[in-house]
């Protein structure tokens, strides 16, 4: 096949199309997505192990888990009507200032507990940056595509994660923490870049400026006492709770895959820290293959069936970890491809049943409040999976195999969901 050939075939696939039909914002928060995910992927691996390495123990990295998701609950509230009053672009710009920039500073130079505590405390910004992230994103694109933005925004985070081994190189070479602290400071420093570019090329959405003019001259305090009229709508529709319901146990496996996974790894299976950056990048590989290739033929299946594969192949991966002899690398591989494969069938298919459930005239109110309901149901799991894993490191994934098989059930009762255009 000539290049021109090539070319002409990449420009007619779905995904570039997903592009091309949806300029403005949804294309910048794509393209400038890798300037959070490579930094971000880059530490992901050491975070824990900076944190284990400078005497924090397992219930300690627990605590902070549960003390900062209360804090979110508290930003998340606030997001929904910061993001109405001050718009999507300026709210979004303000959480990756105060939420990274500032926190990774701390980080940086963090080495004990409190330390650690504060950049945690501090990353709570990032909650009020979702509920504007998300709306700035998807307020303007055609609701047939949401599923298609949504790959676009995991294909640009796991785009990043093939810049890992380079902190796998320097680890190996210079320690953990010497490294991480770097890493960290050239974090704040491409949030700022990305800051700039969100604030140079995106603009304010349709619903944002009716949103913003609405509440023009209405208190904060008054707004959130109106959460009193929307709780109940919320508690009455079904929809959106199965859909907030499956958020929330994915919310609690990911905190534990996240936080406890390279401690597993090393501490118990006794596997090299080098392999922590490379785990990433096969993860990377499979879920890029899948989703480039394999996804958009998925369209007739809609939501429920791939939902269902998806989440009974994360209860294989997690088995697999269970079951892993200690060094054996096999076992940890299968883990890895069986989670890329499920996180590429869920992960974009949960967020937008979640956005075509929910009202659009109250997105920013409602994604704030499914938010703080979600870190809040999921607060306690925190310190419960760090106590677990100080029991037995194995305990935390038995645990989230529970979770998954609990899933499963919830989405073999949701409704498909509509996608008429009145939905934007």
């Amino acid at each position: 096949m000539s290049l021109k050939a090539r070319i002409s075939r990449l420009r007619e696939h779905p995904l570039s199309l997903v592009l091309a039909g949806n300029k403005g914002n949804p294309r910048t928060l794509v393209l400038i997505e890798p300037l959070w995910g490579i930094p971000y992927n880059l530490i992901a691996p050491f975070a824990t192990l900076y944190m284990y390495t400078q005497g924090i123990t397992d219930v300690q990295i627990g605590l902070i888990l549960s003390i900062t998701m209360v804090v979110q609950v508290f930003f998340s509230f606030f997001g929904g009507i910061l993001t109405d009053k001050l718009g999507r672009k300026f709210t979004t710009m303000m959480g990756d200032f105060f939420g990274w920039t500032l926190a990774c500073l701390i980080w940086a130079i963090s080495n004990n507990f409190w330390l650690f505590l504060a950049a945690a405390i501090l990353n709570c910004f990032e909650q009020i940056n979702q509920t504007a992230w998300y709306c700035l994103l998807i307020e303007d694109a055609n609701p047939k595509d949401l599923v298609g933005i949504y790959t676009w925004v995991n294909i640009g985070g796991l785009v990043a994660i093939f810049f890992a081994p380079l902190s796998g190189l320097f680890v190996s070479s210079y320690s953990v923490v010497p490294v991480v602290r770097v890493l960290y400071a050239l974090f704040s420093l491409t949030m700022v870049t990305k800051t700039f570019i969100t604030f140079k090329f995106c603009h304010e959405t349709k619903q944002g400026k009716i949103r913003r003019a609405e509440t023009k001259g209405v208190s904060v305090f008054h707004m959130l006492g109106e959460y009193r009229q929307l709780i109940p709508l919320l508690l009455k529709d079904k929809g959106v709770l199965k859909a907030v319901a499956v958020s929330v146990i994915l919310y609690i496996t990911n905190i534990v895959s996240t936080n406890f996974f390279s401690l597993y790894v090393t501490q118990r299976l006794g596997l090299s820290e080098n392999y922590l950056a490379l785990f990433p990048i096969l993860n990377a590989a499979v879920m890029l293959i899948f989703m480039v290739g394999i996804q958009h033929r998925m369209s007739a299946a809609k939501f429920r069936v791939p939902l269902w594969v998806g989440l009974g192949l994360y209860c294989v991966a997690a088995l697999a970890l269970i079951f892993s002899p200690a060094d054996n690398l096999g076992f940890v591989l299968v883990y890895v491809f069986a989670a890329a494969v499920a996180a590429a069938l869920v992960n974009p298919r949960k967020d937008a049943l979640l956005q075509l459930n929910i009202n659009p005239q109250e997105r920013a109110r409602l994604n704030a409040l499914i938010m703080a309901s979600t870190i809040a149901l999921s607060s306690p799991f925190g310190y419960l999976a760090g106590w677990l894993s100080s029991l037995d490191r194995r305990l935390p994934f038995a645990f989230t195999f529970l979770l998954f098989i609990t899933a499963m059930v919830v989405i073999g009762r949701i409704q498909e969901p509509q996608m008429e255009e009145e939905k934007t």
